[in-house]
């Protein structure tokens, strides 16, 4: 098995040569294509980034079970933060990871020493632009694998992509969705309706009775007889990233705007970093690992957010059209 390094933006978590030694397994697949889908969606990026570049930390976790590689660029003239990370996470599940996965209809048989091998590995985004006009995108594709005392192995994936704008524009919306729908297409005509449905909910904010952005898609748990066929579709959703979001940026990011615009923006992003402080599960979840890497959990949040007492947009605005969007999901491809 040949590996390109030159289009990954640092070496694979898992050593070169034990990747190369076992190129058929679902996890070396698995972390080869979320660290090339890392590098794509960094080089897109820095196209249209003016002043600055990805700071490139890799890191290892102190106990030997993993790590990851964080890119993130801060304070450019297009983008206020961009953070595209990938994890890479090995050891044995915990009696209480066991009861909440078993909770989700899964079935482990731990070994007779005791363990139950795991390997859990994604790569997770979110970009917060500059530009009020120019919405905030995030999207985390994830695999998860354990090795029962059979030989046998429990898997599923886990994923989507999501858009969070601060002003109304329904043909970027159409492209977006449009976009994820061509994808889900491919292999199954009832996934983006499922999907956007799951996206729909999941990232409702139930303190303020409105959905975080205007949804794409989000799944978990997905499985079936092959593998391959699953990771098929993991791949056609990664493919659709760049073509869904930087059309979007090309034709926003010099849009003029004001102080009443900016503090808008603000607003929504202390919405967003509600929804990932109080209800995200993975955040959720990082919180309570042990050994978690609290940078890599928190690379979501943005540089700058606002909270203004009884904030209520006035009826009629433009933010006022946003915020009665976010209070009942829409089909796009339908308007």
């Amino acid at each position: 098995m040949d590996i390109n390094t030159n289009n990954l933006m640092a070496l694979p978590v898992t050593p070169l040569d034990e990747m190369k030694e076992n190129p058929e397994l679902m996890r070396t697949k698995m972390e080869l294509l979320i660290m090339r889908t890392q590098y794509k969606v960094c080089q897109a990026i820095e196209k249209l980034e003016t002043s600055q570049k990805f700071k490139v930390d890799k890191w290892y976790k102190e106990n030997k079970t993993g790590g990851g590689v964080t890119c993130v660029l801060q304070d450019g003239e297009v983008f206020e933060k961009a953070g595209v990370n990938i994890s890479v996470v090995c050891g044995s599940l915990s009696d209480a990871a066991v009861k909440q996965m078993s909770s989700r209809g899964k079935v482990f048989h731990r070994h007779d020493d005791g363990t139950l091998p795991f390997v859990a590995m994604g790569v997770s985004s979110v970009v917060h632009p500059t530009n009020p006009y120019c919405p905030t995108v995030h999207f985390n594709y994830r695999y998860f694998e354990v090795s029962n005392v059979d030989g046998s192995k429990t898997w599923w994936f886990g994923g989507g992509t999501d858009l969070t704008p601060m002003y109304l524009d329904v043909d970027d919306f159409k492209l977006f969705h449009g976009t994820l729908k061509s994808a889900c297409d491919k292999h199954d005509a009832s996934y983006y309706p499922k999907f956007k449905k799951w996206c729909d909910e999941y990232f409702h904010i139930p303190i303020r009775g409105e959905c975080r952005g205007i949804g794409g898609l989000f799944f978990d748990d997905l499985e079936g007889p092959d593998p391959e066929v699953v990771f098929d579709f993991i791949k056609s959703c990664t493919e659709t990233i760049i073509p869904c979001y930087v059309p979007i940026i090309e034709k926003n990011k010099e849009r003029e705007f004001g102080q009443d615009e900016k503090n808008w923006q603000q607003v929504r992003r202390g919405r967003y970093v509600e929804f990932n402080l109080i209800y995200d599960r993975g955040t959720k979840f990082g919180f309570v690992t042990p050994g978690a890497r609290i940078e890599s959990i928190l690379m979501s949040l943005p540089l700058t957010a606002r909270w203004e007492y009884m904030h209520i947009p006035l009826e009629g605005s433009k933010e006022y059209e946003l915020q009665q969007v976010l209070k009942t999901p829409k089909d796009w491809l339908e308007i």
